[in-house]
C-alpha cells in the first residue's frame, strides 16, 4: 500500500483552507473547491500544513487515506496554479475553433461536433500552418479538465496504423505495421 497519505500538504501563500464537518474547502486566486472527506479519515491544519490521519491500518482506510490526501493536494495546487491539458488533432482536414465556451471540432465526420464547455474550463485553439491543430484546456479543477479532455478524445481516438485522431500532446501511441505485400 502507498504511504502518500502520511505526507503533510503545504498550504501555499494566497490559499485559504477551511475544515467544517469533514468538508474541506479551499479558496485561492483562481477559484474555490470543496471536497467531503469520508471513510473515517480526519483532517487537521497544523503549522501551515494540512495533515490527514487514518483510524486503523486496514486496507480500506489506507486506500482512502492516500486518495483524500491526493484530492486535497490537487485542490490546493489547482486554486493556486491551475491545470492544463493539451490535445492534438492528427489527420487531414481535422480542425478546431472556439467561440467563447463553444468548441467546434471537424474530425472527418459528415458534421462538425459542437461541444459546450463548463464555465470553469477555459478553452483555447491553436492553428498554425503546417502543424496539427491544438486544443488547450485549462482550469483550477483537475478532475473536470481531465474529464473534458477525455470526452474530446473519445470523439475520435487515435488509430494504431496511421495515428489519426485526437491525442494528448506528448502521448506515445502504439503503432502497428499494417498488411505486408
Amino acid at each position: 500500500m502507498s504511504r502518500i497519505g502520511k505526507n503533510p500538504i503545504n498550504i501555499v501563500d494566497g490559499v485559504e483552507v477551511n475544515i467544517n464537518n469533514n468538508v474541506v474547502t479551499v479558496k485561492g486566486k483562481l477559484g474555490e473547491l470543496s471536497q467531503e472527506i469520508s471513510g473515517g479519515i480526519t483532517v487537521k491544519i497544523e503549522e501551515g500544513k494540512v495533515v490527514l490521519n487514518r483510524p486503523s491500518e486496514s486496507k480500506a482506510h489506507k486506500a482512502a487515506h492516500g486518495l483524500y490526501r491526493s484530492l486535497v493536494s490537487n485542490m490546493i495546487e489547482g486554486v493556486s496554479k491551475g491545470f492544463t491539458k493539451e490535445l492534438e488533432l492528427v489527420g487531414v482536414g481535422y480542425r478546431a475553433s472556439n467561440q467563447g465556451q463553444k468548441l467546434d471540432l471537424a474530425l472527418g465526420y459528415s458534421h462538425n461536433i459542437v461541444l459546450e464547455l463548463a464555465p470553469e474550463v477555459k478553452v483555447e485553439t491553436i492553428s498554425e500552418k503546417g502543424k496539427n491543430p491544438i486544443v488547450k484546456l485549462s482550469s483550477f479543477d483537475k478532475q473536470l479538465v481531465g474529464q473534458v479532455a477525455a470526452k474530446i478524445r473519445s470523439f475520435r481516438k487515435p488509430e494504431p496504423y496511421k495515428g489519426k485522431g485526437v491525442k494528448f500532446v506528448g502521448e506515445q501511441l502504439r503503432r502497428k505495421a499494417g498488411k505486408s505485400a
